[in-house]
């Protein structure tokens, strides 16, 4: 009996030491979202301190997501649960390449347009995770017609997904809204 469990032992010690170490569940190193988010902050810092970019007011988020407001809205500003209906254009901070918009003439104009996309307003949920964090940051902080810049770190952006050949892994964007109404 003693021979039997001592052989079971053996046989288990040998099937586990020859499995596979790695875990298909390991991605690589964790995301370093405060060190890429104190990085970004500089570079925006420094953006805005060259960029020539007209504004009435500038909102400085303390999640690192920046407002320039172009154009002052009225009424209510969005909260959690608030349907946003919005027209975008996005680029890079760093080449000023655009890499999505919901008009057609500026996805034409980028080499971007997609043949059979609709190129329309987008309508998101505040809150909802249709959209990136940023977003939801930022569109809390304006009020419906208004016209904006929002600069987003790229914590609150894709951070490092590498699932778009247009926005490279910790990249900082930077959309032209125009806010046109809410829900």
């Amino acid at each position: 009996m003693m021979r039997t469990y001592l052989l079971l032992l053996l046989f288990l010690l040998v099937g586990f030491s020859a499995c596979e170490t790695t875990s298909p569940f390991d991605q690589g190193p964790a995301y370093d979202f405060e060190g890429n988010l104190a990085i970004d902050r500089k570079k925006i810092d420094a953006y805005l301190d060259t960029a020539q970019i007209d504004s009435l007011y500038r909102i400085h988020d303390p999640s690192g997501v920046v407002v320039i407001v172009q154009q002052e809205g009225t009424g209510s500003r969005p909260t959690n649960n608030t349907v946003v209906y919005t027209d975008y254009i996005g680029s890079l901070m760093e080449t000023g390449s655009v890499f999505d918009t919901s008009y057609e003439s500026v996805a034409q104009l980028n080499n971007i347009f997609v043949e059979g996309r609709v190129y329309a307003p987008l309508s998101f949920v505040i809150g909802g995770s249709t959209v990136i964090t940023g977003w939801d940051v930022a569109f809390k902080r304006l009020r419906p017609t208004s016209k904006a810049l929002i600069v987003i770190p790229s914590p609150y952006g894709y951070s490092s997904q590498n699932n778009n050949d247009k926005i490279p892994e910790n990249s900082i964007l930077i959309f032209e809204v125009d806010f046109l109404g809410i829900d």
